[in-house]
């Protein structure tokens, strides 16, 4: 199956299968499901989320999409276009993943406040960590 790529300012009300819907002003993408249950699948495009390519084969979107939530909890990757489907993943790699997710996003925001830190913030900072 072949996913193409559609720019749309707001997400249409009923999606066409096979279509990657995008919207750059939001920074979210919308599709739907592979597996052909009909249910939308919604991936928000930030650095913490998933993150979108477009190559003249297709798009493609990064990390794998894995529909925990939807009853057919179908787990595939969309590269150039394409529907490569993945593994099933049971409930304790399920917890994992999410675990994973939040502590790449924790770290991924403490990086960025520590970026934005003046000089006089982190002379504060340090003091603070050193007397608690």
């Amino acid at each position: 199956m072949k996913i193409k790529l559609e720019y749309v300012h707001y997400m249409p009300n009923e999606l066409n299968f096979g279509v990657l819907y995008v919207s750059n002003e939001f920074k979210t993408a919308a599709h739907l499901c592979a597996c052909g249950c009909g249910l939308k699948v919604r991936t928000p495009l930030a650095p913490t989320e998933w993150r979108l390519t477009v190559s003249n084969q297709g798009p493609s979107l990064n990390p794998s999409i894995g529909n925990w939530q939807l009853p057919c909890r179908s787990h595939y990757w969309i590269v150039n276009g394409d529907i490569c489907w993945s593994n099933q993943w049971t409930n304790a790699q399920i917890a994992e993943g999410r675990k994973n997710e939040e502590l790449r996003r924790r770290i991924y925001f403490k990086e960025i406040q520590h970026d934005q830190m003046t000089f006089w913030d982190r002379i504060w900072q340090w003091v603070k960590n050193f007397f608690t």
